[in-house]
């Protein structure tokens, strides 16, 4: 199987987001790799990887579009759950001696790539609008002023 690579009609316009979907493409990637050198504890390692990397972005994708008040996140949400659901799956069964990989690969591949171009550009235009109103206010009590204090010491 050929490598995956990026294209860029999948990009969001959402820098964070974007480059954790190239993220998850190249453990994609690195899971082909370890496939063909035929070392299931790489491949293990990778697949662990992948699960934690996924669901990691899942549950920072699904903050940003909650608290950009997308009205179908619950649904979104639950696109992921069925998805975080059916990775787990691959694991265990890769863990109990079977050869996933390519069907793993895949059938990931389909649905990242499918899960981008609808489900995600969907809430593209909420999550940049409610980006924007974060920072843009730049009063004292304003969220731009409040994590440049948080995080930098000072709002200047």
């Amino acid at each position: 199987m050929t490598a995956l690579v990026w294209q860029d009609e999948l990009n969001t316009g959402i820098e964070v987001i974007d480059n954790q979907h190239w993220r998850i493409v190249a453990i994609l990637n690195a899971l082909q790799e370890a496939q063909d050198g035929g070392d299931r504890a790489a491949i293990d390692a990778v697949l662990e990887e992948l699960v934690d990397y996924t669901l990691s972005h899942f549950t920072f994708e699904e903050t940003l579009i909650e608290d950009a008040g997308y009205e179908f996140c619950r649904a979104h949400q639950r696109l992921h759950e069925i998805f975080a659901n059916r990775i787990q799956q691959y694991r265990e069964r890769f863990r109990a001696g079977e050869d996933i990989t390519d069907e793993l690969r895949v059938m990931l591949s389909r649905w990242l790539f499918q899960h981008i171009r609808s489900d995600d550009r969907a809430y593209v235009d909420s999550v940049k609008r409610n980006m924007l109103k974060l920072t843009s206010d730049t009063s004292e009590g304003g969220w731009l002023s409040t994590a440049l204090r948080r995080f930098f010491g000072s709002n200047k």
